[in-house]
C-alpha cells in the first residue's frame, strides 16, 4: 500500500474526528496541544473530586469543546497551516458565552431565581449561534437545521413571537417569546446543559480517554497482529482476522471511520493480496468497523447517553447489548467466510504470520486495564464515571512500566524509558480530547432539540402524525423510524443521531406500540434507533467510514458503501427481531438453559439468514432455496418453542435438499 493512500485515509480520519488544522507556527501548534491536554486534566479533576455540579462542569466542558472547534477545526475552504483572524474571535467569543453561566451562576440561580434579565438572553443567544457556526464546521448542516426546525416551532403560536393562529399551523401550545426559550434552552439544565452534554462531561469522556491512553499504549496493533496469527491461515483469513481485529479495535475507539483507519491500513491490503476484489475488501473493514460500536462493554458515547435516558445501569445495559452484538459479528465472520468460497481463496502461508502464542502473550499486558474496567463495571458495581477513572489510572501506570521496562531493555535507560511513558500519557491526554470535540458540540446542539421537545410537547405531536401515516401498523412505524435514522445517519454522527431520535422518534414508538397492546420494553425501542443510527456509518452516499475504506483499497466509495450495508442486512434484521421478542436482549431471561435455547436459535437464525442474503452455502443456492432458508431464518430469530420447530424444520429440508444438489456437482471444502 502506498504512502499517498495511507495519508488520504488518515486525512479523512483528522479532518472528522480529530481536526485537520496543522499549525506552521510552533507556538500555535503547542497551544492546540495545551488546550486539548488542559481539557483532558480539568475532565478527571472534576470525575475525582466530583464537587462542581453538571451546569458548572457541562459549561467548562463546552467551552473546551468550543476552542478546539474553531481552532483545530478549519471552515470548508479554510487554511490548514494558520489559525485566522476569525476563528480566534469565534474562538474567544464563544468560550466567553459558555463560561457566563460558570461566572454567573449564583446570581442567575440564587438572585434572579433563574428568569434571565436582557444580558442573559443575549450572551444565550449568541451562544446558540456559536453552537450553530460549530455544528456546522464540524458536523454539517443536518443538526442545525433540525434544531432550528423546532425553535421555530416553539415561538410559534398566538402568544409566540410568530403570532400563528389556526388554521395557519397546528400547534400543541400557545407559543413562546424568546426570552423562555433562552431560559429553557440556556439557563435550565433542560436544554443545552441537560442529560447529552452532562454525560458527554462526565463518564463518556473517561472512556473516550481510556481508549486514546491504550491506542498510544499500542493496543491497537497488539489487536490487529493477534487477529492475523490466530485466523490468517484459514480460508478468507485475512477477512476474518479484520472482523475480530475491528472488533477489539472497538474496545479502543468509538468511531467507525477511526476504527476502519486505525485496522483497515493493515487489513485492506492484505484481503486484496489473498484474492478479495478491492470493494468487497474496503466493505468487509467497513462493516466490521461500524459494528464495533455495538459491541460492548464500551459501545461509543451514544450508549452511555442511553443508559441515562432509559435510567438502566450501564453494566445492566451491556448485558441486553450482548446477545445481538455477538450473534452479528458471527454473523460477519460467516459473511466473509461464504464470500471465500464463492471466490475460491485460500488464507495466507504460516510463515508470513506471527506465530499466535508469542504474539498473545507479548501484549497481554494491554488486557489488564481493559479486565480491570469489565471489574469496576460488572462485579465491583461501581458507576461508570468512576469504574473509567481507575481503569484509566491503571492504564497510566501501566504505561510507564512498559515504556520504563523498554527504556532499560535499550539504551534509552531508566530516566529515558520515563520519559517517554510519560510522552505517551500526554498524547494519549491530547488525542482523547480531541476526539471528544465533535462529541462534546454534538450533544449540546442536540440538547436543543431535547429541550425543545420536552417545553412544546412535540413527541405527542409526532405520534399523531405517525399514527395516520402508519394506520396504527406498528411494522410500518419502524420502517418509517429505521429510514428515517439512516437519513439522518447522512448528515449527524452516530452520537448525535441518536440523541435526536430518542428524543423526536423513540417516545413515538413506544406510545405506538403500547396503543397497540404490545409490551415492548424501553431499551428494546432504545436499542433499535441506536442500531440504525450505527448502520448510517456505511449507508450512502455519505457514509464516511466507506470512503476511509475506499482511500486505502482505492475502490470507488459509493460502491464500497453499498456493498458494505449488504454486508450490514444481518445488522438490519436484529432490530426488528429483539423489538418483537425481547428474549434476544435476555431481558427477563431468568434460568440459564433457556438463555442458551434462545443464543443457540438465535445463532442458527442468523447463519442461516446469512446464507440466504449471500445466495450460497455448499455451492450457489437457487432462488426457492434462498426463499426457503430465509424463512427458516426468520422463524429461528425469532424465539419461541413453536417458531424454533417450525424453523429447524424447514432448515433442514432446504439443507437436505442443498445437499445432495451439491453432491452433484464439485463441492469445496468448508
Amino acid at each position: 500500500m502506498s504512502e499517498h493512500v495511507s495519508r488520504e485515509a488518515e486525512d479523512i480520519v483528522k479532518a472528522t474526528e480529530y481536526g485537520g488544522r496543522e499549525p506552521a507556527l510552533n507556538w500555535q501548534r503547542w497551544l492546540l496541544v495545551a488546550i486539548a491536554v488542559a481539557w483532558s486534566l480539568f475532565q478527571l479533576y472534576a470525575s475525582y473530586f466530583g464537587t462542581l455540579n453538571p451546569q458548572k462542569i457541562g459549561s467548562i466542558h463546552l467551552a473546551f469543546g468550543f476552542a478546539l472547534a474553531f481552532l483545530a477545526y478549519p471552515r470548508k475552504g479554510g487554511p490548514l497551516d494558520r489559525i485566522p483572524w476569525y476563528d480566534w474571535i469565534l474562538a474567544a467569543a464563544s468560550v466567553a458565552s459558555a463560561l457566563y453561566i460558570l461566572f454567573n451562576y449564583y446570581n442567575i440561580v440564587m438572585i434572579q431565581g433563574g428568569l434571565p434579565e436582557t444580558r442573559d438572553v443575549w450572551v444565550g443567544s449568541a451562544l446558540m449561534l456559536f453552537l450553530a457556526v460549530a455544528s456546522v464546521r464540524l458536523l454539517g448542516f443536518a443538526l442545525p437545521i433540525i434544531a432550528a426546525i423546532v425553535v421555530l416551532y416553539g415561538v410559534t403560536g398566538p402568544a409566540g413571537i410568530i403570532p400563528l393562529t389556526p388554521p395557519d399551523v397546528i400547534y400543541l401550545h400557545n407559543g413562546y417569546q424568546w426570552s423562555e426559550i433562552i431560559q429553557q434552552l440556556y439557563i435550565t439544565t433542560e436544554g443545552i446543559w441537560g442529560t447529552p452534554i452532562q454525560v458527554s462531561a462526565t463518564f463518556v469522556f473517561l472512556f473516550v480517554l481510556f481508549g486514546a491512553l491504550l491506542d498510544k499504549a499500542g493496543a491497537g496493533q497488539y489487536f490487529v497482529d493477534l487477529a492475523y496469527s490466530g485466523l490468517g491461515t484459514f480460508r478468507g483469513g485475512p477477512a476474518k482476522a479484520s472482523v475480530v481485529a475491528s472488533l477489539l479495535t472497538g474496545v479502543i475507539s468509538g468511531s467507525s471511520t477511526a476504527n476502519t483507519v486505525t485496522t483497515g491500513t493493515f487489513t485492506i491490503p492484505l484481503m486484496t493480496k489473498v484474492g478479495y476484489p478491492a470493494v468487497k475488501a474496503g466493505a468487509t473493514e467497513v462493516a466490521a468497523s461500524v459494528n464495533g460500536q455495538l459491541m460492548p462493554p464500551i459501545m461509543g458515547a451514544a450508549a452511555f447517553i442511553m443508559a441515562t435516558f432509559i435510567d438502566v445501569p450501564y453494566s445492566q445495559l451491556i448485558v441486553y447489548a450482548l446477545v445481538p452484538a455477538v450473534l452479528t459479528y458471527l454473523g460477519l465472520l460467516y459473511v466473509v467466510h461464504l464470500e471465500a468460497l464463492k471466490l475460491g481463496l485460500e488464507g495466507l502461508p504460516r510463515s508470513e504470520l506471527p506465530p499466535f502464542w508469542p504474539t498473545f502473550i507479548k501484549g497481554i499486558h494491554y488486557l489488564i486495564p481493559v479486565a480491570f474496567l469489565l471489574y469496576e463495571l460488572m462485579w465491583a458495581n461501581l458507576t461508570p464515571e468512576r469504574s473509567a477513572l481507575n481503569a484509566t489510572v491503571v492504564l497510566a501506570g501501566l504505561i510507564l512500566v512498559q515504556e520504563t521496562v523498554k527504556g532499560v531493555k535499550s539504551d534509552g535507560g531508566l530516566v529515558g524509558g520515563l520519559w517517554q511513558g510519560l510522552r505517551a500519557i500526554v498524547a494519549g491526554l491530547e488525542l482523547g480530547a480531541r476526539n471528544m470535540t465533535t462529541i462534546a458540540v454534538a450533544t449540546a446542539a442536540a440538547g436543543i432539540i431535547v429541550g425543545m421537545v420536552t417545553m412544546t410537547n412535540l413527541g405527542y405531536g409526532l405520534t399523531q402524525v405517525l399514527d395516520v401515516l402508519s394506520g396504527g401498523n406498528i411494522w410500518i412505524v419502524l420502517i418509517l423510524s429505521a429510514i428515517t435514522s439512516l437519513i439522518l445517519g447522512i448528515g449527524l454522527p452516530t452520537t448525535a443521531n441518536y440523541i435526536v431520535m430518542a428524543a423526536l422518534v423513540a417516545p413515538v414508538i413506544s406510545s405506538l406500540a403500547a396503543a397497540a397492546g404490545m409490551d415492548v420494553p424501553l431499551v428494546a425501542v432504545h436499542l433499535f434507533v441506536f442500531y440504525f443510527g450505527i448502520l448510517a456509518d456505511d449507508t450512502p452516499p455519505v457514509g464516511l467510514a466507506a470512503y476511509a475504506a475506499a482511500a486505502i483499497s482505492r475502490a470507488d466509495p459509493i460502491a464500497t458503501g453499498v456493498q458494505g450495508f449488504i454486508y450490514d442486512l444481518r445488522t438490519a434484521i436484529l432490530p426488528f427481531m429483539f423489538f418483537f421478542n425481547p428474549e434476544l436482549l435476555l431481558y427477563n431471561v431468568s434460568n440459564w438453559y433457556y438463555a442458551a435455547w434462545v443464543i443457540v436459535t438465535a445463532l442458527v437464525g442468523m447463519l442461516a439468514f446469512v446464507a440466504a442474503t449471500q445466495g450460497y452455502f455448499k455451492i450457489r443456492m437457487t432462488w426457492y432455496e434462498r426463499l426457503v432458508m430465509l424463512a427458516g431464518a426468520l422463524l429461528m430469530l425469532k424465539p419461541g418453542s413453536w417458531t424454533d420447530i417450525a424453523g429447524i424444520g424447514l432448515l433442514m429440508a432446504v439443507g437436505l435438499f442443498h445437499h445432495m444438489r451439491a453432491a452433484r456437482q464439485p463441492a469445496q471444502a468448508l
